[in-house]
């Protein structure tokens, strides 16, 4: 469904739903009574990159709670990344499939009816202030029920029947968040989550693929691509997805491919189908037979991250990808932030870099004004990051690569 549209909905009939679950639940309280939760619902609909900075919350509630449980309600275009990162039973995922109104209703009506089934008694909604993971959160039935919310402040009205409100705080990474939603499930404080969840010490999951496997991904894109066969790959990801205006400008991207292809590396342009558009742009510009549209030709994500072990370097705006690469060994990568924040959004890699020109405007992508930007598509935040510097610091990331394996 087209994201302004899906904005609509989640206003026009999520705040009547959300008014009425509120008055039903004023009538009809279901409060918890103090015993740990067996079946743990986790909410996280949103894009496939907030699943790896959920990771640690997972690991924090397996960790909590190991007689539990633990299910999530996703989108059903996501649920490759959450297979992949293994942290609940493949068993344990309810699927919704947003690509239309109709089959979203349906899918949503089997879902409660499963939710109410599974007995669900502690729920953690991870979304920042849509209104349909509100009203799942009270539809499982759960009597405990996690989630933003907005207190004195002017975020998004979601209703009064989440009994573990959590201040969300523009100010700290969304990792930190979520694992303080998992904190309030037995916060005692007012308003809850006052104390510092403990701190996670653990690290995001590099993904073991077998040496076959990447093989014969290898041969099989050589196969394709037989002029990139003896040099270093680049990556790009230069669509914006369903944002556009998170794009670093397209012409920055054709002066970075062209200098990288002039220096002698081959550049392969990534993406969805949809992106094959924006990302044969590329191509055309740089006219060179090591500049590849690789848009559509990955299969599914764990195809992408097998040609991640290819790369010696990504290049990619605000995006999945940037997230994606924190679960490959040791990939560098350059993210462009300017209508988001790497303050909330940095990758969990330890060898991402993020460029962030922070205007006076900038953020303006936020929780509170459901993603929805003031800027008139001149995202001066991104155009302000020169292809210079973007090329000094490829330099230096790929240069730091060669010593390190060297």
């Amino acid at each position: 469904m087209n994201i302004n549209f899906q904005r609509a909905v989640d206003r026009y009939a999520g705040v009547p739903i959300c008014a009425l679950l509120s008055l039903v639940n004023r009538v009809v309280s279901n409060e918890p009574d103090g015993t740990p939760p067996k079946n743990i619902l986790v909410i996280l609909l949103s894009e496939m990159g907030s699943l790896v900075l959920a990771h640690p919350m997972f690991m924090r509630l397996n960790e909590q709670y190991p007689e539990a449980n633990i299910h999530v309600l996703m989108f059903a275009k996501n649920r490759e990344v959450l297979d992949l990162l293994n942290v609940v039973p493949r068993e344990n995922v309810l699927t919704l499939d947003d690509g239309s109104l109709q089959g979203l209703i349906g899918d949503s009506l089997n879902a409660i009816r499963t939710m109410r089934k599974l007995r669900i008694d502690a729920v953690i909604d991870c979304e920042l202030f849509a209104r349909i993971s509100s009203i799942f959160s009270y539809l499982s039935g759960a009597s405990l029920r996690v989630g933003f919310h907005r207190h004195t402040q002017e975020g998004l009205y979601r209703g009064s029947f989440i009994n573990r409100p959590v201040m969300y705080n523009q100010y700290r990474h969304l990792t930190q968040q979520f694992l303080t939603l998992a904190s309030a499930l037995e916060s005692t404080t007012d308003p809850v989550a006052k104390l510092l969840p403990e701190p996670y010490t653990g690290k995001t999951p590099v993904l073991d693929f077998p040496r076959e496997e990447l093989e014969e991904t290898h041969r099989e894109l050589h196969n394709f691509f037989p002029a990139i066969k003896d040099k270093k790959l680049v990556l790009i990801y230069p669509s914006g997805g369903i944002l556009p205006i998170r794009a670093w400008p397209l012409k920055s991207y054709f002066q970075l491919s062209r200098a990288l292809l002039d220096e002698g590396y081959a550049v392969g342009v990534i993406g969805m189908k949809g992106d094959r558009e924006i990302a044969q742009a590329v191509v055309d510009h740089c006219q060179s037979p090591v500049c590849i549209n690789l848009a559509g030709y990955t299969r599914s994500v764990r195809h992408l991250l097998a040609v991640f072990h290819r790369a010696s370097l990504l290049v990619t705006n605000d995006g999945g990808p940037g997230q994606f690469a924190a679960l490959t060994p040791q990939l560098p990568t350059i993210i462009f932030f300017g209508p988001e924040t790497p303050v909330l959004y940095k990758s969990l890699g330890d060898n991402a870099y993020c460029f962030y020109r922070q205007l006076p405007c900038s953020p303006c992508l936020t929780a509170y004004n459901h993603r929805t930007s003031p800027c008139d598509g001149d995202n001066q935040c991104l155009k302000q990051i020169t292809a210079e510097q973007v090329l000094a610091k490829a330099h230096e990331m790929l240069d730091a690569a060669d010593r390190k394996s060297a």
